[in-house]
């Protein structure tokens, strides 16, 4: 059989006699985005209508997630600012890209993101997590130690409105919702803190687990102690098209999404294969190696003790600017190693996706395909590297030993949540 994997723009293809796969249900794509939209603005979920919520505010703060996210930013933004503008003529309107501790987004990839027609009406900002202009520092702090240091212009704006797309994220349980207020504009030590060494350990630090996860609750209280007055979140299908519109109370709406995506990405696996090969599910999340930690750590629910992960992700931006994540690994002797450092020396940049590397290495290997990350860069995070998904497998068949090797393809890496006899 031939399976198509998401790999950058383009595709890949790979054939194999005998395998098995996990790929979401089919999601139908709304069949018009635009009269959905404006249904879900004008009847959201437990909240006035964003037209009332914005009577009288001087100032309107949209927060935007950044370009490492697969939300329809072009299609989903400029009607979302038309609809605010007709609502409110007289209204100061600012976009705020919620880049948390990624790098900024270049005027070109804003253009890409959004139109041109939207950077020459509107004030985009990038978020800087370390920059004390922009990141005010409250005397307070949530019950799990999180600082509140979050972006002044969340402060002071009358209305908050934060955009997101709602898929699985692997410690926060799903991205969206509040997670566009931490990490995505607080201040960097209340990042360090809510995604700590202890925090990302807890076993309830997992995808597709808001009940007992500290990280998402901390979120949750982080954002009530700041400010996030109304959320427009979607789904997806794996084609990109929008599946759903979840609009209003940043609670609600967003948990009314979840369980909309629940139905369609939750898959139940029966038993854990020798081999798994899977994805980043694609551009724009496997565009830096950073990002591709997602969907080894999806795989690593799935295979066997000592198995092996392949991993298809282009990185066409190499680290994209995470150089700390590079450091972390470099002299270390194994996982257990790195986890030790991290324990030990936090906070550190980028060290909640150094910690899960070392935690799915300690369960398999891992071969990454990709056409820009080297051999080299590749070994010095105890990755192997293959040029192409062939010659990935038959390095992990020989690391196995066996032909017969049982095979599981994930063709969309993070997208999917597999349920296992561990619970997850």
């Amino acid at each position: 059989m031939r399976v198509k994997l998401p790999y950058g723009e383009r595709g890949l293809e790979i054939k194999l006699e005998r395998c098995r796969i996990l790929r979401s249900m089919e999601m139908p794509a709304l069949a018009s985005v635009e009269s959905e939209l404006e249904r879900a603005l004008r009847k959201p979920i437990s909240s006035t209508s964003l037209g009332d919520l914005l009577k009288g505010a001087s100032r309107v703060l949209l927060v935007v997630p950044d370009n490492t996210r697969a939300l329809p930013s072009r299609r989903l933004i400029p009607r979302v600012l038309d609809h605010v503008k007709r609502a409110n003529p007289m209204a100061e309107v600012q976009v705020l890209v919620a880049t948390g501790l990624h790098r900024e987004v270049e005027r070109d990839e804003l253009e890409r993101m959004f139109g041109k027609d939207v950077l020459e009406k509107y004030d985009i900002v990038n978020h800087r997590a370390s920059d004390d202009e922009q990141v005010v520092k409250l005397d307070a702090r949530t019950s799990y130690g999180t600082p509140i240091h979050v972006n002044r212009l969340v402060l002071e704006s009358d209305v908050v409105i934060g955009a997101g797309l709602i898929e699985p994220h692997f410690f926060a349980g799903y991205s969206g919702g509040r997670k566009i207020i931490l990490p995505g504009v607080a201040g960097k030590e209340a990042i360090f803190k809510n995604h700590g060494f202890r925090m990302i350990d807890n076993q309830r630090s997992r995808a597709g687990i808001l009940e007992g996860n500290p990280i998402h609750m901390d979120m949750i209280e982080f954002m009530k102690m700041t400010r996030l007055d109304f959320i427009i979140n979607v789904t997806i299908n794996e084609r990109r098209e929008i599946t759903g519109i979840f609009a209003g109370d940043p609670v609600r709406a967003h948990l009314a999404g979840i369980e909309f995506l629940d139905r369609f990405v939750k898959l139940r696996v029966e038993r854990p294969a020798d081999i798994i090969i899977t994805t980043n599910g694609g551009f724009p999340l496997d565009r830096d190696l950073y990002q591709a930690v997602k969907g080894m750590d999806t795989a690593a629910y799935v295979v066997k003790d000592g198995g092996v992960i392949i991993i298809a992700s282009e990185c066409r931006d190499g680290l994209g600017g995470h150089e700390e994540f590079l450091r972390i690994f470099q002299g270390a002797g194994s996982p257990d190693e790195i986890l030790e450092n991290i324990r030990k020396n936090e906070p550190i940049n980028d060290q909640w996706e150094a910690q899960i590397l070392a935690r799915v290495l300690k369960r398999a290997k891992v071969i990454l395909v990709s056409d820009y990350i080297s051999e080299r860069l590749a070994s010095s995070f105890m990755l192997e590297r293959a040029k192409t998904v062939e010659e990935a497998l038959e390095i992990a068949l020989s690391i196995i030993g066996r032909s017969d090797a049982e095979i599981m393809v994930i063709p969309e890496g993070p997208y999917v949540i597999p349920l296992t006899d561990n619970g997850i």
